[in-house]
């Protein structure tokens, strides 16, 4: 089958789907006139002055095909509360399957997994074949509707590349809703507290302090060349960007409390941050509600909300 064929069952599988096995509402409303900006942001280098106003570039991870490249999930559905296997091509023009990759914060390719409602998360680094096919096992706890973003870099490209699609998760659907936004968040006893105000259209300064039982960490870990990454979700139509903090890691160095980010928001909207940081060899992540141009709370008692958002690698 190519890939117009697959295009084509997947599309009516999806609306099967739909139809039997859980009902999605209009949870979203439509999108912003002004969504028009960028959705892919690297480490923060003075690189960033000569690349085009954010308004000049379409968000990332709201296509398939992009520069020639396309994202081919050979998995389309998978029950929920069960370990199953994601399988997936990038392609080239050709229609071929890409075996070459650079070699990106450790690794040749990032997996973001989301639900629409963003209240389940996944970064995942799956594993590549000798014919393209990429695979990771994955359990996802709730049906739904869900993103998958494939963020790679193709060997001899200059720059990367995020492609979204769409997986349907099959099960008894139950709607629900992130948190409301709040400056202070706790998973597994690590409270993290985020300073700084996400503005759309502009570079943004955000910091994350990270305590445990009210003393600072500051054995924070290397984490894929960093001391924590960073993945912003636009809510709606869940446009992707993706940032590193200011402070590379040096070798086995560790640091803390804090880390930080040079983050550009594509539009006026909210968003969910979702924070990797790694202690004790345990990657563990720390999410947020935003909404831009608003100041996050100041950290008190009653700001601190627990949350299971999951997360694996």
């Amino acid at each position: 089958m190519n890939p117009l064929q697959k295009i084509g069952a997947f599309t009516a599988a999806l609306a099967a789907a739909f139809g039997t096995a859980y009902g999605v509402g209009t949870a979203f409303g439509p999108l912003d006139q002004e969504t028009t900006a960028a959705g892919h942001t690297e480490s923060h280098s003075t690189e960033s002055a000569k690349k085009p106003p954010a308004g000049d570039l379409l968000p990332a991870g709201l296509q398939v095909s992009q520069d020639g490249y396309s994202l081919d999930l050979e998995t389309t559905a998978v029950p929920a509360g069960k370990r199953s296997t994601l399988r997936f091509v990038v392609r080239d023009a050709d229609g071929d399957p890409v075996t070459r990759y650079r070699t990106a914060h450790g690794k040749q390719l990032h997996l973001i997994l989301a639900s629409r409602e963003l209240t389940t998360y996944r970064h995942l680094h799956p594993v590549r074949a000798a014919d393209g096919t990429w695979s990771i096992p994955v359990d996802l706890p709730a049906a739904g509707g869900y993103r998958v973003f494939a963020d790679f870099a193709p060997a001899g490209e200059g720059e990367g590349l995020t492609l979204g699609s769409d997986l349907t998760v099959t099960g008894s659907y139950r709607a629900s809703e992130p948190p409301a936004p709040a400056a202070t968040t706790t998973v597994d006893g690590y409270t993290v507290a985020l300073k700084g105000t996400l503005t759309a259209g502009g570079e943004s300064d955000l910091a994350f302090t990270v305590r445990r039982d009210g003393r600072p960490v500051t054995d924070l870990e290397p984490y894929l060349g960093a001391y924590g990454h960073l993945v912003a979700l636009r809510s709606g139509d869940l446009a992707y960007l993706h940032v590193h903090p200011h402070e590379e890691a040096e070798g086995d160095a560790t640091s803390g409390p804090e880390v930080s980010f040079a983050a550009t928001a594509p539009s006026t909207g909210t968003y969910r941050l979702f924070l990797d940081f790694k202690v004790d060899g345990t990657v563990r992540t720390a999410a947020f509600t935003v909404r831009t141009g608003v100041q996050a709370a100041p950290e008190t008692d009653s700001g601190t909300h627990e949350e299971e958002t999951s997360h694996g690698h």
